[in-house]
């Protein structure tokens, strides 16, 4: 929205005037010449202050690069918005390898994560498809994640501390018939499993977008397949919440609470920040401060409070209590034991091994991240005043995504990373959508990943503010999906139908099977733990379902919201005249990018030729 400062008076009966306030809206107040002729005599000495001086809708657009020094602010802050997320994934990751108490394994996975964030957050910002990107830790991996903790064969043994060995406590794990094994093989046999399988589903992620598949793909995955899929993942997740949560709910509340006070009920107001310098000297300068980190805030305010309770004697200090992982000094002594640095590199923590049932769940969680990619590419490309990604720009960044997702499995993650959704709201708070911004982000997030001591202080904060500050983004993450809802005919019986069934099987069938884990039994036991967790992971069932019906089910293109969906893939032929964009389609050209050098190689010639025949193919 426009704004404007005072500059002149203007008289109103020679003038057209446009005046208003941009958070306000604005108001043409003209006349037409009759009524001008009579009210002429009436208006003669009426002045009126207005407002002219424009601002530009973007701070830094796409493809401008802010100074250094405010290059790393806005870089950090994107950093910051998206800290607690690695956080929560790693130690639901470690539970599910029954590496809860292995703060070494704990503090390696989220040193691993932090560097897949920084490698994957530079790539896709720079070689996939070159839109302002921050990547993290997908949530659609957690599903099969907690799915998976509750199947029999991955049950966690009794693990306990031995103090036995030479006055060094070693974790032991109690598999059973009297058998005591080092927990570490355990926690290393898990890892294994889940890593190599991740590697394969990272590999078929990337062919999807390499062959240019993603392209015959969309033309039949539309927002009644893509809003059931990705809505069930957030539904499912609450499970993730709520281990967070119940260490000491008030403290969760009171971090959620300062979460939503600050991004919702004060998001029309502005932070005063004293500011002073040679040319204005002293001054005020507002700014949404307070609703740009809000998340920040929110998890130094609950962690203060944690402190406060810690100290003042409030929670249990027991160490088999739930309430000890709300304690801010239950795991100080990581990061005193931690090592000033660590470099995680692929068979770091072991071999690589397979298992059926983790790959089929991984690549369930595929499919939803590359559905969930394609609406939060979409919109980026409108918070950046873009034309739409091609589908050349959209095969390059699921390529993109695939390869990232296989080396996190080679890293040991048990994790892909996506998208965020959260990172595109800040863009549009602070108008500042430079790519060089997150290519930054990128370089940050690799920094905390090799400074380990830093992780280890991210791993010591206490539960309840990991969980009450992600209420808010969970919240937020299920309103975007519900959000592509807007393109389809929501007063059709076919659509309501669809969309209404999916998510109520997508709930029914997981909790019949977690209910009854016993219940498939086709007499071969791998068979039988595949089918389980397809039908575990409510993404999949509810996807699967609508996907079917929207396509078998009769229906126009435009009552199932696919008109807009084709006209967002096909730029092209789906120009609008009307539309005003800061950067045009070079915005997603890899060999502008490039220096001149290699821009110039027959290598870059074919690539580029490869993407536009992709795009003609595509269609």
């Amino acid at each position: 929205m426009e704004e404007y400062t005072v500059v002149q008076q203007i008289d109103l009966k020679d003038q057209h005037i446009l005046i208003g306030n941009g958070r306000e809206g604005t108001k043409l107040l003209s006349t037409s010449p009759a009524e001008e002729d009579e009210e002429n005599d009436q208006k003669e000495d009426i002045t009126v202050t207005v407002e002219l001086e424009d601002k530009k809708p973007l701070i830094y657009r796409i493809s401008e690069v802010p100074p250094p020094h405010l290059l790393i602010f806005f870089a950090l802050q994107q950093c910051l918005l998206s800290i607690g997320s690695p956080l929560a994934v790693t130690i639901i990751v470690a539970e599910v390898i029954c590496a809860q108490q292995d703060e070494a394994i704990k503090t390696y996975i989220l040193s691993s994560s932090f560097l897949m964030i920084g490698v994957s957050t530079f790539a896709m910002s720079t070689f996939g498809v070159r839109l302002p990107v921050f990547q993290g830790p997908a949530s659609t991996y957690l599903i099969p994640l907690i799915a998976m903790s509750t199947l029999p064969e991955w049950k966690c043994p009794n693990i306990f501390k031995d103090s036995r060995h030479d006055n060094i406590t070693v974790l032991m794990a109690d598999v059973g018939n009297g058998t005591v094994i080092p927990a570490r093989e355990v926690i290393e046999n898990k890892l294994a499993q889940l890593s190599g399988s991740l590697m394969l589903a990272g590999g078929l992620h990337f062919l999807i977008g390499a062959t240019g598949l993603i392209g015959i793909l969309i033309r039949y995955i539309g927002p009644i397949t893509i809003v059931p899929t990705v809505t069930l993942v957030g539904l499912f997740i609450y499970k993730a919440a709520v281990k967070f949560c119940e260490t000491n709910w008030l403290l969760s509340c009171i971090t959620c609470a300062v979460n939503l006070i600050l991004s919702l009920y004060l998001s029309k107001r502005q932070t005063p920040i004293p500011m002073w310098n040679r040319k204005q000297g002293f001054h005020i300068l507002w700014f949404p401060f307070h609703q740009v980190f809000s998340v920040l805030l929110s998890i130094i305010i609950g962690w203060i409070v944690a402190l406060i309770l810690t100290v003042a004697g409030t929670m249990s200090d027991d160490p088999d209590s739930i309430e000890q992982f709300a304690r801010t000094d239950a795991r100080l002594h990581i990061v005193h034991e931690s090592d000033w640095f660590i470099f995680p590199y692929p068979g770091k923590v072991g071999s690589f091994s397979f298992s059926l049932g983790a790959f089929i769940s991984f690549f369930m969680a595929t499919i939803g991240s590359v559905l969930d990619s394609i609406g939060d590419y979409n919109a980026i490309a409108r918070i950046c005043r873009v034309p739409p990604p091609p589908r050349y720009a959209f095969n390059r960044g699921i390529a993109v995504e695939g390869l990232m997702s296989f080396f996190s499995g080679a890293m040991g993650c048990c994790h892909a990373t996506v998208s965020y959704g959260g990172n595109i709201g800040a863009m549009g708070i602070t108008r500042v959508v430079s790519r060089s911004v997150f290519q930054m982000c990128g370089l940050l997030f690799i920094l905390f990943a090799v400074f380990a001591k830093l992780g280890a202080v991210f791993i010591a904060i206490p539960y309840p503010v990991i969980g009450g500050s992600s209420l808010i983004s969970m919240g937020i993450f299920i309103g975007v999906v519900l959000s592509y809802l807007q393109t389809v005919d929501l007063n059709s019986q076919r659509n309501l139908a669809i969309i209404g069934t999916a998510l109520l099987l997508g709930m029914m069938l997981p909790y019949w099977i977690t209910n009854n884990p016993q219940a498939i039994d086709t007499g071969s036991d791998d068979l039988n733990n595949a089918i389980t967790m397809l039908l575990s992971n409510p993404s999949f069932v509810g996807g699967t379902f609508a996907f079917v019906l929207d396509n078998t089910v009769p229906g126009t293109l435009k009552e199932r919201g696919m008109l807009h969906q084709l006209r967002e893939l096909n730029p092209d032929e789906f120009a609008d005249d009307d539309e005003t964009y800061e950067d045009g389609l070079e915005t997603y050209d890899l060999i502008s990018s490039l220096p001149s050098c290699l821009a110039n190689s027959s290598l870059a010639r074919r690539l580029s030729t490869f993407n536009k025949r992709k795009t003609s193919v595509g269609r």
